[in-house]
């Protein structure tokens, strides 16, 4: 790696953002993502020599917003630095994972949260739920948010369900009149009348502190404990907005087997019960984020993403 290496501050070469984070920041951000992935390579160096980390490699499969960077500390520790763009949904993750303090989650060792850079316990990044059998994952999946699920601290500053969702909520009614979305009309306003109904009723079901971006490709492989969920986007509010992704996991595997609607509906009634929320609500909310996400996949042009997602949430 060269001289510069031993000091914990390679040589800016060694610190390229890897090809996927340039992709998705670029497509998804824009300018503001160009400026920020320019000035990426000196704010994760100086990270290093500030906290005294010397690099292992950068790991290219990565973030999609933020780079991850396989490190060892000053005692020779290992550990993950992950430097990431810092806006609404990721802005309190350093938050969440202090909250959490390693039950469930990874342990987080040091933050500073308004540079997005966070030091991290080291998982097995290449072992995700992903790399188990859908119903075994599943499993494995609820045993963890059984842990997350915990009450927030009095004076919490994290997001509600109910605020989050309605901004979505917002976004979604000004790109339902894009071309884009031109075809997806109805299953729109059957998404908007769900989270309008569901919000609207939130007071009705108990608050704990959620992931907010839970599915098997976020929950990694331990050494401390068998699985650690990691990334999270926390809100404040009820479980079933957290199982409404996890409804919807290998979407792609799902979509190509015969039944795919029988499927998704029993895997809505699975999830339901074995997490005891309510199956109607669990349906709504896995209707509202699979339309919101399609349509926002639409508007960056990623249409079969985009088709795909609304497709489920027709079935449902």
């Amino acid at each position: 790696m060269g001289s510069a290496a031993h000091h914990g501050r390679p040589a800016a070469a060694d610190l390229r953002p890897p090809e996927r984070l340039v992709r998705t920041v670029t497509a998804w951000e824009g300018e503001a993502g160009l400026r920020w992935l320019a000035r990426l390579p000196d704010r994760v160096a100086d990270c290093l020599g500030r906290w005294g980390l010397t690099v292992e490699r950068v790991v290219a499969a990565g973030g999609q917003i933020s780079m991850i960077v396989l490190v060892r500390d000053a005692e020779g520790e290992p550990a993950v630095l992950k430097v990431g763009m810092v806006n609404r949904e990721t802005e309190q993750e350093h938050a969440a994972l202090a909250h959490w303090s390693g039950r469930g989650a990874a342990r987080l060792l040091r933050a500073e949260p308004a540079e997005g850079a966070m030091l991290l316990e080291r998982l097995r990044a290449d072992v995700s739920l992903r790399s188990l059998a859908e119903p075994k994952a599943m499993l494995e999946a609820e045993a963890v948010l059984q842990r997350l699920w915990v009450p927030p601290a009095e004076g919490h500053p994290f997001r509600s369900v109910e605020g989050a969702t309605a901004e979505l909520a917002a976004l979604l009614r000004e790109r339902r009149a894009e071309p884009y979305a031109a075809d997806a009309g109805p299953v729109i306003d059957e998404a908007l009348a769900a989270q309008a109904e569901l919000a609207g009723s939130a007071g009705s079901v108990e608050c704990v502190l959620l992931h907010g971006d839970y599915h098997h490709g976020n929950v990694l492989a331990g050494e401390r404990m068998p699985w650690l969920a990691i990334d999270p986007k926390p809100l404040v509010g009820e479980r079933a907005y957290d199982l409404a992704w996890l409804a919807r996991d290998r979407l792609a595997t799902l979509a190509a087997q015969p039944g795919s609607r029988a499927t998704a509906r029993r895997r809505i009634a699975k999830l339901a019960e074995a997490l005891e929320v309510d199956a109607g609500r669990l349906r709504g909310w896995s209707v509202f984020r699979a339309v919101e996400a399609g349509v926002w996949c639409l508007s960056v042009g990623a249409r079969e993403d985009g088709e795909l997602l609304l497709e489920f949430a027709s079935w449902l």
